[in-house]
């Protein structure tokens, strides 16, 4: 009778022990799924902020923006041919 109550202990304390093992498991999985949410959420504002920046790099570099705030901001204005000195290599 005394082993038949040990077994049924041992029984009785891996049940408990497998059920606690698993309501861990799922808590740290349903935490690891929320990190990840936020982490993919994260780099989608990364690359949107990318693409700005590649389209404002694009604008910045276009020659007509670049001459319009050189006459307009920069008050910048073409030389005389006079003043024009051409150096070959």
């Amino acid at each position: 009778m005394n082993a038949r109550v040990l077994v049924l202990l041992l029984v009785l304390i891996a049940d408990v022990g497998s059920a606690l093992g698993v309501v861990y498991t799922r808590h740290h999985s349903r935490l690891l799924a929320v990190e990840l949410g936020l982490l993919e959420a994260r780099q989608d504002e990364g690359l949107a902020e990318w693409s700005r920046l590649q389209i404002e790099q694009g604008w910045l570099a276009d020659a007509s923006q670049i001459e319009k705030t050189a006459r307009g901001v920069l008050q910048m204005r073409q030389p005389d041919e006079t003043k024009i000195l051409v150096v070959d290599p």
